[in-house]
């Protein structure tokens, strides 16, 4: 386990947090889990996002929308997630113009991370995680967000492993 990580006690228990459209960011979180000997949770939207509402190019659509207005909460559907139970915790989204889909921030903002570490991980064809860590450390206070990585999605379970690892 990883100085950072480490220093919290070597019984942690850790979840893996995950948003996915497309299945890509599901594949790496279901792989990170393994790694990590995790629990998983999705995190699945009151309003499933359609191809349409996925469209970048389109700018009325709903996520070009929610971009644009970062007050923006989409609903959770399903909560429950077990963060009480967690020490760290690994979150997981795909990067929507630059930066975690809102979702990302109405699961951070729906539980106590007090004491915790949050630990970004993302999918992407291209976009960086510049920005995203301090975000998320604005809407987690009380807890200690670790910088993240990009994955692809073949990524494997010893890479993550030895990631997970070197935190």
């Amino acid at each position: 386990m990883s100085a950072a990580i480490q220093g919290q006690g070597e019984n942690m228990a850790s979840l893996v947090a995950y948003f996915s459209c497309s299945g890509v960011t599901k594949a790496v979180a279901e792989k990170l889990a393994e790694a990590t000997g995790s629990e998983i949770f999705e995190i699945v939207p009151e309003t499933p996002y359609t191809a349409a509402d996925l469209n970048w190019r389109d700018e009325s659509s709903r996520t070009t929308k929610e971009k644009e207005d970062d007050s923006c909460r989409p609903q959770i559907k399903n909560g429950g997630a077990p963060v009480a139970s967690a020490d760290v915790i690994y979150v997981g989204f795909p990067i929507w113009w630059y930066k975690e889909p809102n979702i990302i921030d109405t699961f951070l903002e729906s539980y106590d991370f007090s004491g915790k570490t949050v630990v970004p991980f993302a999918t992407s064809g291209s976009s960086g995680m510049d920005g995203i860590g301090p975000r998320m450390q604005k809407l987690v206070p009380k807890a200690k967000v670790l910088k993240g990585r990009r994955f692809s999605s073949s990524v494997s379970v010893p890479d993550l492993k030895e990631w997970a690892g070197s935190l």
